[in-house]
């Protein structure tokens, strides 16, 4: 079992940058994808971006551009770099871990981080 926690999100003002990381438990993830998802208030959960065991990475075009997502293998350790944040960015964001090497089906889940951007 892997055990994800999110952590980092809070409160921002448009324009304002956060950094959320995701700690992972209980596995070695660096051969196994990651990835950022959020769920805004009266949505569904969106994709935000991925990276993979190449550390090559993957972003929605809603935050192309002023999202980066890295890891520290070292760590164990997924992060969500957010500049240039909108009040559309609002929303608990999770992070997700592959069920199996070199596939992108995400299967564990945290709890999630709540990130509010004021206007």
């Amino acid at each position: 079992q892997v055990q994800l926690e999110e952590s980092g999100g809070g409160l921002v003002q448009a324009g304002g940058s956060l950094r959320l990381s995701c700690a992972a438990s209980g596995r070695t993830v660096s051969s196994y994808a990651m990835a950022w998802f959020r769920q805004g208030p009266g949505k569904e959960r969106d994709f935000v971006g991925a990276i993979n065991w190449s550390a090559t990475t993957y972003y929605a075009d809603s935050v192309k551009g002023r999202f980066i997502i890295s890891r520290d293998n070292a760590k164990n350790t997924m992060y969500l770099q957010m500049d240039s944040l909108k009040p559309e960015d609002t929303a608990v964001y999770y992070c997700a871990v592959a069920t199996k090497r070199y596939t992108y089906e995400y299967d564990y889940w945290g709890q999630g981080t709540q990130v509010t951007v004021s206007s």
